[in-house]
């Protein structure tokens, strides 16, 4: 590929943040778009620089210059819209949460390693700069052993029973928007929990407008995780070790710079500034994944996004909250 040329679902405001980071990347190509009207595809690729717009999914995924898809609709149909992408023989990244729940992951990720297709989900926080310090720093045993975390992602928005922060029929939440960002970064620190428990408030719409969660990893590591849509928090993340410690300072999803602790030493921050569109990180890994031929990112695995939806399942079910038309057990 001398460039890739990128075909975009969906034509939101995530939609266009993403392409506003392909067009600061050499290497790719903003090409296609797939809106529901011809009218919001055509206004889409006028102001994102695309060359291609369909009035629906099933023609965008048709057209055989596409080479890549990023999947940027609502959470409930992300299931549906990358099925469609992989049996049309599309590589595809989907905006997280990769579906909304366990079931439905599985399902996908059995299609594209059935059809040899790359599939990543695009948590974003994974592919800055500063996560791949971290990742360096936990496994050269620079600070010791991890053996907990603490994250919190909260803020507070008016609500809207409409919007998608807390209509259910658009998968509302807390856990869904901003919860499995952290529950993502406890797997990549602690390893994939073992179990899941925790505490929520469902408001009046009927989904966690606030949570707190504790997971049990392997060899007794634990992290606790606050999070919410109606309360602010100071979206922070401690990663706590045998020798020391790490502080992500806020926001750490969007992270340019940690302090690390050691007893006895004086503490050291490290920076990692980053690019104002931070999800070209993303986009650049997928590039590279497809010019060497990978099927999935090292940095954030298939199977590994299947366990974090595995461990949101497992604390919904606590809470009894399940979103409509949901074909789960509970």
């Amino acid at each position: 590929m001398s460039r890739v040329r990128w075909g975009i679902l969906g034509a939101g405001s995530i939609a266009g943040r993403f392409s506003e980071a392909l067009v600061a990347l050499p290497e790719a190509e903003t090409f296609a778009v797939g809106s529901r009207s011809q009218d919001s595809a055509d206004r889409f690729a006028k102001a994102h620089g695309f060359s291609r717009a369909y009035p629906g999914y099933e023609k965008l995924v048709a057209d055989p210059d596409v080479d890549v898809v990023y999947v940027a609709t609502p959470h409930p149909f992300h299931a549906e819209n990358v099925e469609l992408c992989l049996r049309a023989g599309k590589a595809v990244v989907c905006e997280k949460p990769f579906t909304i729940n366990a079931d439905e992951a599985r399902r996908l990720v059995g299609i594209a390693r059935e059809r040899d297709l790359f599939l990543m989900e695009g948590m974003w926080t994974r592919f800055f700069p500063l996560m791949g310090r971290l990742r360096r720093l936990l496994s050269d045993g620079a600070i010791g052993e991890p053996r907990m975390l603490a994250v919190d992602f909260g803020f507070r928005a008016e609500l809207d029973p409409a919007s998608r922060l807390f209509d259910p029929k658009l998968g509302g939440g807390a856990m869904l928007d901003v919860g499995v960002y952290c529950v993502s970064l406890a797997s990549m620190v602690l390893g994939a929990p073992v179990r899941g428990t925790g505490h929520a408030h469902l408001g009046g719409t009927g989904v966690d407008e606030q949570f707190v969660a504790a997971l049990e990893h392997q060899g007794g590591r634990l992290s606790a995780i606050t999070a919410g849509t109606r309360t602010a928090t100071p979206q922070e993340a401690t990663v706590l070790c045998t020798e020391g410690y790490a502080r992500i300072h806020s926001p750490w999803w969007r992270p340019e710079a940690m302090t690390i602790s050691r007893p006895g030493q004086e503490d050291e921050v490290v920076r990692e500034p980053t690019e104002e569109n931070g999800f070209r990180y993303e986009a650049a890994e997928v590039m590279r994944c497809l010019r060497a031929g990978e099927m999935e990112s090292a940095i954030m695995p298939l199977d590994e996004t299947v366990s974090v939806l595995e461990t949101v399942d497992e604390i919904r079910k606590a809470w009894g909250l399940r979103y409509p038309g949901e074909d789960t057990a509970w």
